[in-house]
């Protein structure tokens, strides 16, 4: 995650700060919430190749609850070079002592980093719920291994999600947690709307393995 710790800096540099906020609950197996570890974002790099980044939540960008009511929720600030980039989704975890169960939650959304407009931007927020899974519904997470993925609700679970412009409220929270902003130039490019069907189409095809 970018420091922010001097918004005129960060404005001058050559790559590009985008803001988001992540909200995850489990309501389908409340006992295993959804912890964020990191965005999985792929850069292309040519017609069929591409790179893999992880852009991990630190503990700045944490606000995490055990409750299903409260959830959990990130101020996730992403550093990026100019390019053709798809936000794949986002690895989240949920554990007991005894239990590990990972989660991922598709966004398959393509950005365009622009070298000519670098600077600070807003892609919106994300709000994930875990319900229980009706019928061929995508996964919240890989079926493997089979015992922790049920008892977390990760296989039997699938995701609700929507993605939203709540900058009103959003620019509050991060200029608190990050005062360099205060006096930042924040421009907004927010991201489309979920599209359930394209995700399932591309879960059906792929299971979140390729490009979508």
């Amino acid at each position: 995650m970018a420091v922010l710790d001097n918004a005129s800096t960060t404005s001058k540099s050559a790559k590009s700060v985008f803001l988001l906020t992540v909200s995850l609950r489990n309501t389908f197996v409340p006992a295993y919430q959804p912890k964020l570890q990191a965005v999985k974002i792929v850069k292309l790099t040519g017609p069929e190749t591409y790179k893999t980044f992880l852009f991990e939540a630190d503990l700045a960008s944490r606000s995490e609850s055990n409750l299903a009511s409260v959830g959990s929720s990130y101020l996730l600030r992403m550093e990026i070079e100019p390019g053709d980039y798809i936000i794949m989704g986002l690895n989240s975890y949920g554990q007991s002592m005894m239990i590990n169960g990972e989660f991922f939650t598709p966004i398959g959304t393509r950005l365009r980093v622009s070298a000519a407009t670098p600077g600070i931007c807003y892609l919106g927020h994300v709000e994930a719920i875990v319900r229980e899974r009706k019928g061929d519904e995508f996964r919240a997470g890989p079926y493997l291994p089979m015992q922790e993925q049920k008892l977390t609700g990760a296989s039997g679970g699938t995701f609700d999600i929507a993605i939203t412009d709540q900058w009103e409220t959003d620019s509050v929270k991060f200029q608190n947690k990050f005062p360099a902003l205060k006096t930042a130039t924040v421009q907004k490019a927010v991201l489309p709307p979920f599209n359930p069907d394209r995700i399932q189409r591309w879960w059906a095809k792929n299971v979140f393995n390729e490009l979508p």
